[in-house]
């Protein structure tokens, strides 16, 4: 028999317990992993497929709020909370398979929890039930504040036979959806249970509370001290470091805080500095909660997110205009946790790689000490000098005109930023981070050391480098990497090896040859959908258009698979990380409920099928049920009646969705000649589409 959970709370969850907050001298970077309508990018597939490289630079990622929302959303309209995780970024399976292998990488999971409010599912006031181990969670009427929406929500349930709750909001209004009353018992049961799934079931490490000004900072300390959550950061939107600050107190229970919070302030002083090109605004007091003692464990630095940046010509929101690499250069040289923002990432990835292995060689944590070293009066450069536990950072702005300090090396450099290590660091440098490149290049190996003449000795194979095993050069030698390598270098120093850094380099597949892909869609001018026509709205990763403004392109090609009529469009992939995005839709010049969501990441021929609308028609992949006949003989991709190993090996990757297809291989070539039959490969599918 279910339980309803209303005002009592039946005790599911351990004891209250105080949480951290935010650990002390925490060393790690965080990465926001998305940002505006980055519904491809931020897939958890595509995320997970990164998991090696993000775990070399990042401890924690951000991801969006990962319920499903009633429709194409950032999440910030929450809706389901504890039982509908296909979102607009992947189905739960591919959310917690995503969890758990940034876990075995060493990476922490930060949910995007929204509970300032939530959305309704028909009407103003009816939240969704959801039974979750046993125990059905549903929010009332009674549990929206009473001045919800400037009054409008309260004039809307009195006219309608409802009561909501006598409590006023404790935080600011808005009338976006449902305020929620955190004072109600059953609104904090809810949350607390909700935020133990997040944490306990998922697999999340933390929590981003989002809209924190929307109530009192006394409920995030209650729940996270509640959940035992180590890391929590909240949204507090305000360029005032005492107003943060006094949020960040806010959230105290037992007299320990409970939560760090976004250093709006460090962010705002940033903008106006690398904007204007004024570098001595970084000077002065008061520009950011991790330039105050008590309070630098508690600051998330950041430069940019998904609500400052640009996102269009009607929505040009805050952004950083320029000096985007410099900005990032500042942010990572300094006391906080700093929050790397994807866009900056994907086009920045090779600098601010660097800028994070200064950081980490240099051991800055969230609690280093930082200090002004120059500044000039004629605002072209601005110099500070942050202290770690193995070595100091010296991040110089804007223009050369200070030299290097004799007791430092400088290792990396941009347009308006220099970053140094001083040579107490002891470690050899490679000026070049680890990751994929298109063709051969050179690195230059550096000795970062207070022995002058310090020699490096290197290795290609990754081997340990020693006295006696590897390359002995001089400081500011160069390597030749021309093909996938794995590279240590360190100081070699009267006979001994110390300071060891590694770098993993791969080499682009050269010989990569463009192939096409066919993108079909069933039918949908039929029963039940009776579309007047059908256009595919194309772009592609570099968001380039295809077809056109909206709507595309009409597409009036069709093909009779397995006795079933789609619509069909050809397309070249160019490249090892091209792809092309679909919006399926009935023509017309106003984009609207007349269209299907997006289609993201397609990569190879796929078959797509409309289904249910709610704001937008929805798309199921019918790519495993139709490929297979695509040329009428299961398996005959080119329709020769012959097939290889390689179309094997390709069609098998399709069916298990990426997955290596060697081992399937080998038991389909039954006689290990190295070639299969179209029998043996149907039998292959057959088996393969069973066990699915």
């Amino acid at each position: 028999m279910k339980k309803i959970l209303t005002s009592a709370f039946v005790m599911l969850l351990p004891l209250m317990m105080l949480a951290q907050g935010w650990p002390a001298n925490y060393g790690g970077v965080m990465l926001q992993g998305f940002y505006w309508d980055s519904y491809s990018d931020s897939r958890w597939t595509r995320l997970e497929a990164q998991a090696d490289e993000l775990a070399e630079f990042f401890k924690l990622v951000w991801v969006p709020q990962s319920a499903n929302c009633g429709g194409t959303s950032m999440g910030y309209d929450d809706l389901y909370w504890f039982t509908n995780y296909n979102s607009s970024f992947g189905n739960e399976s591919q959310l917690r398979s995503m969890i758990n292998t940034f876990k075995s990488k060493g990476i922490g999971t930060i949910a995007d929890v929204v509970i300032n409010h939530r959305k309704n599912v028909s009407n103003w006031v009816n939240f969704p039930s959801e039974t979750y181990k046993g125990v059905t969670y549903q929010l009332q009427s009674t549990d929206i504040c009473r001045n919800d929406d400037g009054g409008a929500a309260l004039t809307w349930a009195t006219q309608n036979g409802y009561s909501l709750s006598n409590n006023n909001d404790t935080g600011e209004d808005w009338g976006g959806m449902r305020d929620l009353d955190h004072k109600s018992e059953n609104v904090q049961n809810n949350v607390k249970a909700y935020l133990d799934m997040l944490l306990n079931d998922l697999g999340y490490t933390g929590f981003r509370y989002d809209m924190t000004k929307g109530y009192a900072a006394s409920f995030t300390g209650l729940y996270n001290s509640h959940v035992g959550a180590e890391y929590s950061v909240g949204e507090y939107w305000d360029g005032n470091v005492a107003a943060v600050r006094n949020w960040v107190e806010g959230t105290k229970v037992g007299g320990v805080i409970q939560s760090a919070a976004f250093d709006f302030p460090f962010r705002y002083t940033i903008r106006d500095a690398v904007n204007n090109t004024r570098w001595s605004n970084l000077a002065g007091s008061g520009k950011g909660l991790n330039m105050e003692t008590n309070y630098k464990r508690y600051a998330v630095t950041f430069v940019e997110n998904h609500d400052t940046e640009y996102r269009s010509a009607s929505a040009p929101q805050d952004p950083i205009t320029k000096n985007i690499e410099a900005a990032n250069a500042y942010l990572l040289a300094m006391p906080g946790t700093p929050c790397i923002f994807l866009k900056h990432w994907q086009d920045y990835k090779e600098s601010i790689k660097q800028m994070i292995y200064i950081r980490q060689l240099a051991g800055i944590t969230n609690m280093s000490t930082t200090s002004n070293m120059a500044n000039s009066t004629s605002q072209n450069y601005y110099v500070q000098r942050t202290v770690g536990t193995r070595g100091s950072v010296l991040a110089m702005m804007g223009s050369t005109a200070y030299n290097v300090p004799a007791t430092f090396v400088l290792v990396a450099s941009g347009t308006n930023y220099r970053l140094a290590l001083s040579k107490t660091t002891e470690t050899a440098w490679a000026s070049k981070p680890s990751g994929e490149y298109q063709g051969a290049f050179s690195v230059t190996l550096n000795a970062v050391s207070q022995t002058d003449g310090a020699q490096l000795v290197y290795t290609l194979d990754g081997s340990e480098p020693t006295a006696s095993n590897g390359t002995k050069v001089a400081d500011g030698s160069s390597v030749n990497i021309s093909a996938n390598t794995t590279l240590k270098v360190g100081l070699l120093i009267n006979g001994a090896v110390s300071g060891v850094i590694t770098r993993n380099y791969s080499i682009e597949n050269a010989d990569f040859e463009p192939y096409e892909i066919t993108v079909f869609l069933k039918d949908p001018t039929v029963a039940p959908n009776n579309w007047p026509q059908v256009n595919y709205y194309t772009w592609d990763s570099s968001d380039k258009q295809f077809n056109g403004n909206w709507p595309g392109e009409a597409i009036t090609a069709t093909k009779v698979v397995n006795g079933v009529k789609f619509y069909y469009h050809t397309y070249t992939i160019t490249g090892k990380n091209y792809y092309m995005n679909f919006v399926f839709n009935q023509g017309g010049s106003t984009a609207g409920s007349h269209q299907t969501e997006d289609v993201t990441d397609v990569r190879k021929t796929s078959f797509f099928e409309v289904t249910t609308q709610t704001n937008k028609y929805e798309v199921k992949d019918v790519t495993d049920i139709y490929l297979p006949y695509l040329n009428g003989v299961t398996g005959d991709v080119n329709g020769d009646e012959e097939v290889n190993i390689a179309d094997v090996n390709a069609l098998i990757d399709i069916l298990l969705g990426n997955a290596a297809a060697d081992d399937v291989m080998q038991r389909a070539d039954v006689n290990g000649d190295g070639e299969v039959s179209i029998a043996d490969v149907n039998a292959l599918i057959g088996i393969i589409l069973r066990a699915a």
